[in-house]
């Protein structure tokens, strides 16, 4: 069995945590031997990475700055986990991967699409998902779940206008690749937005090939 690459996006506040579990759990009662990691971070380079990108006291960070040290952090975890991973058969389940480049740094910052369509072939090594479930919901709800979480990090401390340009950037990205992406109502109960994930999931699942 060919390994795939399965990545959950969303703007803040959507849920992904919840979900990633969710999918975890499904794929390994599916018998998938599953790898589960994070963007950005994942690697212990990745992971300092993480914490510069979200330091609130680094508000003057160039969008530059910012797209690199992203792509950065992806160029290390493609290269100690990823390729590795789906070279030999496993699955990988990540909580956002390139496409949140396009959406944040592309969408949120104004960054030209093709440099970050540059990034991808060559610090990404052009791996791209298999399958991409985007958590999408009203910014305004997004914005009032991830209240009370704590401090607010560097990016989650933007305006609205920023998270509406990175919905709409995530948006576009699903029209335009109709065979990955598979929108999921996130502005649902708990219940509701978990069975359009587990049929999501389902249906990719099978049409690979896996069986119990």
């Amino acid at each position: 069995m060919s390994g795939k690459l399965i990545t959950l996006e969303g703007g803040e506040g959507a849920g992904k945590s919840t979900v990633l579990a969710a999918v975890r759990e499904l794929l390994q009662a599916r018998g998938v031997d599953v790898l589960v990691t994070r963007e950005p971070g994942g690697t212990p380079a990745g992971e300092a990475i993480r914490r510069v990108l979200l330091d609130p006291e680094l508000r003057g960070m160039s969008a530059e700055t910012e797209l690199l040290l992203m792509f950065a952090s992806r160029a290390q975890l493609v290269r100690e986990l990823v390729q590795p991973a789906l070279g030999g058969g496993r699955w990988v389940l990540s909580d956002r991967f390139t496409d949140a480049s396009f959406a944040y740094q592309g969408g949120g910052r104004g960054q030209p699409l093709r440099r970050i369509a540059d990034l991808e072939r060559w610090a990404a090594a052009d791996i791209r998902p298999d399958l991409t479930l985007l958590l999408d919901l009203p910014v305004a709800d997004g914005l009032k779940r991830a209240t009370g979480r704590g401090a607010p990090d560097r990016i989650e401390m933007e305006n609205v206008e920023f998270f509406e340009r990175i919905r709409d950037a995530y948006r576009q990205r699903a029209q335009a690749e109709p065979q990955r992406f598979r929108i999921i109502d996130a502005a649902r109960t708990l219940d509701g937005v978990l069975a359009q994930v587990r049929a999501a999931v389902e249906e990719f699942v099978d049409s690979v090939g896996v069986r119990l």
